[in-house]
């Protein structure tokens, strides 16, 4: 009985140590973070000319670059999200010794919370990839590839079918853990 409750002790301490494994998943999360920062300025510094040029702005461009920056801020968004809440979650929390600036959310978002603001971010990105594919097609000599925009607009209702059916299973299982009063 000693020696089976000697190597279960051992073998737990090493599953619960395993998941520092994770950690360099996260910090490789951080250099994606900064790989979009850097296509954030690209797109930026790409918009800047045809922004400063105010007698020559046409307003549908300026609506696509502003696309374009809100997507790639919502991807930051994303990363930034998974990363806190899966390092908080699997890992180890943060400690910022009560900055007053840490996001409210943080340390308080469950994997079904992650879930919900994945799936969220997701359909978002989805809906301003094909908002842009649309307006695209206002341009000048723009030829309009059905099927492409046909997969873009199935992907996007597969986002937003998976994110209903995501917020109903979480519904159903919150009202299944949650005791009935009498």
């Amino acid at each position: 009985m000693h020696q089976r409750n000697l190597i279960e002790k051992s073998l737990e301490a090493i599953l619960f140590k395993s998941r520092w494994l994770l950690a360099p998943f996260y910090l490789g999360l951080v250099l994606s973070l900064v790989l979009l920062l850097g296509a954030f300025i690209a797109e930026l510094i790409h918009f800047m000319p045809q922004l400063l040029d105010l007698t020559n702005i046409d307003p549908e461009q300026v609506i696509l670059a502003v696309l374009s920056l809100i997507d790639l801020s919502l991807a930051g968004n994303l990363v930034v999200i998974v990363i806190f809440s899966g390092y908080e979650n699997f890992v180890s929390r943060i400690n910022t010794e009560n900055a007053e600036d840490r996001p409210s959310w943080m340390g308080t978002l469950d994997f079904s919370g992650l879930k919900m603001k994945l799936i969220g971010s997701i359909v978002a990105i989805s809906a301003i990839s094909l908002l842009r594919a649309f307006m695209q097609l206002n341009e000048e000599g723009a030829v309009m590839d059905e099927r492409k925009i046909y997969w873009m607009l199935i992907l996007h209702l597969t986002f937003v079918g998976s994110g209903l059916l995501f917020a109903v299973m979480d519904y159903i299982g919150n009202r299944a853990e949650k005791p009935k009063e009498h």
